[in-house]
């Protein structure tokens, strides 16, 4: 598969292809003859990856530093990786709970704003009463 193809079947630009390539997300893809990339099974495989794990809220750097201890050893490196994903998890919690407490402050204003908004209507229907 060439990157257009790549990029459609993955949903991912030919930009982000690249970058992941260039910094080690994606191994280095092979190329024919005119230079254009040709994507193997296994390099689609690794797309994939790719993919999900950003999908899974897993950072570029950690993912860069995941790779590169998954390539070193799978099995000597195990733990790391769990602690990297583990580490990942803690920053996506912060960030639901820092969303959830945006959140609250929001409705609470909007829930104000409701409040607010019904006693000038009702001033305003005062006015209304007494003009007529």
């Amino acid at each position: 598969m060439n990157i257009s193809q790549v990029s459609k079947k993955y949903q991912l630009s030919a930009d982000t292809l690249r970058y992941y390539e260039k910094i080690g997300i994606i191994p280095t893809v092979t190329r024919d003859s005119n230079g254009n990339r040709m994507y193997s099974e296994q390099d689609l495989n690794w797309v994939y990856f790719a993919k999900i794990m950003r999908k899974a809220g897993v950072s570029v750097n950690a993912l860069v530093e995941y790779i590169a201890l998954f390539q070193t050893g799978r099995e000597q490196s195990m733990a790391q990786r769990q602690a990297i994903l583990l580490e990942e998890k803690r920053k996506l919690e912060e960030q639901i709970d820092n969303l959830n407490e945006a959140l609250s402050f929001l409705n609470t204003k909007i829930d104000d704003n409701a409040e607010h908004l019904a006693k000038f209507e009702e001033r305003l229907d005062e006015k209304n009463h007494k003009t007529v």
